[in-house]
């Protein structure tokens, strides 16, 4: 096998090295199946030759669209690539009028779709696409053709030879896939991203990531619409990796099932998983919730390498053996390493899994990079918690003097499909601007500190744009100045500083006892008549979006205490610094 430089290597690659009886499995109602890479390979050949009749050229655009991650994605994905052709994973969540605009704006000539939910959407729009030719379902649908069709058309090989031609005529450098961002303004852009970009960031990644290569098995949850799942499903078929997908909200009683060594995570999750076992400790009694919390509070002190010394490893071993190793078998037992990414992770999550010995390695990146730029690795002083690891190698990091993360390397996207102006906005002079501030330690370690560009993901990888909320909540006659927070965390919350002059004379009038700004903010009544004021102001937000907590703050926003500057724009740190004992209380950190 030539070295692999195309994403259509990779099944290839595997087939030569490791030849899987189980290249993936899917559960389809009780039963599960399963796939060797042999049949992988076969059924994606099948495919090209059947979208080579069905009239696909290359540089035409497939759309894939799936609620959950399935074995028939990925046998689409190679057989499209394999033509020079390109795939177009969209998200399924997303409104009938963003899938018009992806299909139309990506020029898409056929869509396949995982099931009914999705169909319904498609088909809603697809009179305003032009382009679309055909939809086609992995499941069974009564009014929608099947893949399986395609997938026939393909069994006769008479035209295998122009399939080869076409994969020999694709480089490294040609477009793969467009990926369209979450558009909380304005439309999704679609990223561009080539063979090598996303072939390079697997082949680095590998480095980061110890598996036994050839016997492991991964569970694959994450939406594989998004670069982070999809390039780690090329990572593991080079690392000869048996991948199970399973859905999003049934993670534990597949892991139980699979007994995975690997799987990705979003801080999300491992907040769930945490909350989750927490409860059951509280409900434990006598010496078993003693021990059970003498674990958790040793957990959250640890460090990496042995830095807190002997004794502490010594009691550490013990709650490990006690405690830890049931909250692994919760997980199947054979768990040692999570990526985490997306959003930030809290350090008290990092410390407390890697206590318990999940190797939770949390990495940075973005679509636009493929997506790592960075990630720890326990292996050889790789793992430093607060920070997102080192640079992966080949990639490069300038900081701009405003502390802006530029990245540089074979990851780095194409650009923006069609926006010409977009692209030369984010890429200057070959670096990738990301919009995130950060610095890099003596060691080596990137860390991010803050974000450029005020949008922000919560721990679910979901983006919040706050101006847009703030300014729905500012129309309330309670509220004078907010500031919606959330990065990195499991919800958007709110600071909110009331307008006290209007709030005093609605207290007078509703008979509620007037005193201080202070007293004022910590009336129940007030914060109750406030909470009514929120959930108004939520109504026209996605579910992700909406405000879901807030703390009321004594004192007036001011220029001259620092909380604004002098344009009154938010000085969002320095507002967060000043309440950060509320914010606190917000997310019980």
């Amino acid at each position: 096998m030539q070295n692999i430089t195309r994403l259509f290597d990779f099944p290839y690659y595997q087939l030569e090295k490791y030849n899987l009886n189980v290249a993936f499995g899917t559960k389809y109602g009780s039963e599960w199946k399963t796939i060797s890479t042999k049949e992988y390979v076969e059924k994606a050949n099948a495919i090209s030759r059947a979208l080579l009749r069905m009239d696909v050229k290359a540089n035409d655009k497939i759309a894939l669209i799936s609620m959950s991650n399935r074995t028939e994605w990925n046998i689409m994905d190679i057989g499209v690539l394999q033509l020079g052709a390109q795939t177009v994973p969209i998200y399924p969540t997303i409104s009938e009028e963003d899938y018009a605009y992806v299909l139309n704006h990506s020029e898409s000539k056929y869509c396949f779709v995982s099931c009914e939910e999705v169909y319904q959407k498609v088909k809603a729009i697809q009179s305003q696409v032009p382009s679309l030719k055909e939809v086609y379902s992995f499941d069974s649908l009564s009014d929608c053709k099947n893949w399986t069709e395609v997938l026939k058309l393909g069994e006769e090989t008479s035209n295998q030879e122009e399939v080869e031609k076409l994969k020999d005529a694709v480089d490294k450098d040609d477009l793969a896939t467009l990926i369209y961002t979450s558009g909380t303004t304005g439309k999704p852009k679609g990223v561009m991203l080539s063979h090598d970009n996303i072939v390079s960031n697997a082949l680095e990644s590998f480095k980061r990531i110890p598996l036994e290569l050839g016997n492991s098995k991964a569970l694959s949850f994450l939406p594989v619409c998004h670069i982070y799942e999809r390039m780690l499903i090329y990572l593991y078929q080079y690392c000869g990796t048996s991948i199970y997908f399973a859905p999003i909200d049934q993670i534990s009683d597949y892991a139980k099932e699979v007994k995975p060594n690997v799987m990705t995570a979003v801080p999300r999750l491992l907040e769930k998983v945490y909350d989750k076992i927490i409860a059951k400790g509280t409900d434990l009694t006598g010496i078993k919730k003693k021990l059970f919390f003498w674990a958790v509070e040793l957990g959250l002190q640890y460090e990496p390498y042995g830095k807190n010394g002997w004794w502490y490893e010594k009691k550490l071993g013990l709650a490990r053996k006690l405690i830890f190793s049931k909250w692994k078998e919760a997980l199947g037992g054979n768990l040692s390493v999570m990526a985490s990414g997306s959003a930030a992770l809290q350090p008290r999550l990092a410390r407390v899994f890697n206590a318990a010995e999940f190797g939770v390695m949390e990495g940075y990146g973005l679509t636009e990079t493929s997506p790592v730029v960075s990630v720890n690795d326990m292996r050889n002083g790789g793992f430093r918690i607060g920070t997102v690891g080192k640079l992966l190698e080949r990639t490069e990091v300038k900081i701009a003097t405003d502390g802006e993360i530029c990245v540089k390397g074979p990851q780095v996207m194409l650009g923006y499909y069609k926006d010409p102006i977009k692209t030369a906005e984010v890429m200057i002079d070959g670096y990738f601007h990301t919009g995130d501030i950060g610095e890099i330690d003596a060691d080596g370690f990137l860390k991010i500190t803050d974000r450029k560009k005020e949008m922000f993901k919560t721990s679910g990888g979901k983006y919040v744009a706050p101006q847009l909320l703030e300014n729905r909540f500012k129309q309330s006659r309670f509220i004078e100045q907010v500031m919606v927070v959330g990065d990195g965390e499991k919800m958007p919350a709110a600071l909110i500083q009331l307008d006290f002059d209007f709030v005093k004379n609605w207290a007078k009038i509703h008979k509620v006892e007037v005193g201080t700004n202070e007293e004022l903010a910590k009336n129940q009544k007030v914060i109750a008549r406030v909470a009514e004021e929120v959930e108004t102001a939520n109504e026209n937000f996605a579910k992700w979006e909406k405000v879901k907590a807030f703390k009321l703050t004594p004192d007036i926003w001011s220029i001259e205490e620092g909380h604004l500057t002098p344009t009154m724009k938010l000085k969002r740190k320095i507002v967060k610094e000043k309440y950060i004992a509320l914010y606190n209380e917000i997310y019980e950190h």
